[in-house]
């Protein structure tokens, strides 16, 4: 029923905002919407312990953008490993978060757009997996569900129904069991020359 409410929402609202890849000028206005969507205490939640000094996957960092070029929307995927498999070997996954929309443009359909477009894309990049921490009720639309995280465990405090998984390749996390670590590439760190 969510998701039908979802659609025709969307079809009434005008749709001015396009979805597109994030880019260097928008870390400024990602922050600040996260900041003002997420609160202060955002950075100290269990997902953000694997998303610290890491970039997000290749091609899953996404921003909705207003009419006039605006960012109001944002979601990024990071590489993890979820667990091991039967056989002792990592399982490669990402984890989506945070997901955000301008609190005054809600209601139009962006984060619904921004959901669909990062689960294809990640598909599209052969991604067998997508973990999130969220409400249940609305990620189920999008066919995120607890069962399939059942035997994985964040890096830190969180809260079980809330930890929700989608296989993009069936059975993809069928066995999987442990904690989920990072493992996508580490953010640059600019180096310091000293003056001579």
């Amino acid at each position: 029923m969510a998701a039908v409410l979802d659609s025709v929402r969307a079809f009434f609202a005008h749709n001015t905002f396009t979805v597109d890849q994030e880019n260097p000028g928008d870390v400024v206005a990602r922050e600040n919407l996260l900041d003002r969507a997420m609160g202060p205490n955002r950075r100290r939640k269990s997902s953000e312990a694997l998303r610290r000094g890491r970039v997000p996957a290749e091609g899953l960092a996404l921003v909705a953008r207003d009419a006039d070029g605006h960012v109001i929307g944002t979601v990024r995927l990071w590489n993890v490993e979820a667990g091991v498999d039967r056989d002792g070997s990592a399982v490669p996954a990402v984890l989506l978060g945070p997901l955000a929309v301008d609190g005054a443009q809600e209601g139009k359909g962006i984060g619904g757009a921004l959901m669909r477009a990062a689960i294809a894309e990640a598909k599209k990049r052969g991604h067998g997996a997508i973990l999130l921490v969220g409400d249940a009720p609305y990620y189920e639309r999008f066919g995120f569900f607890a069962d399939k995280a059942r035997h994985l465990v964040m890096p830190g405090p969180f809260e079980r129904d809330r930890f929700l998984g989608l296989e993009l390749k069936a059975g993809w996390l069928e066995g999987a069991v442990g904690l989920l670590t990072p493992s996508g590439r580490k953010l640059a760190r600019p180096s310091l020359r000293k003056a001579a």
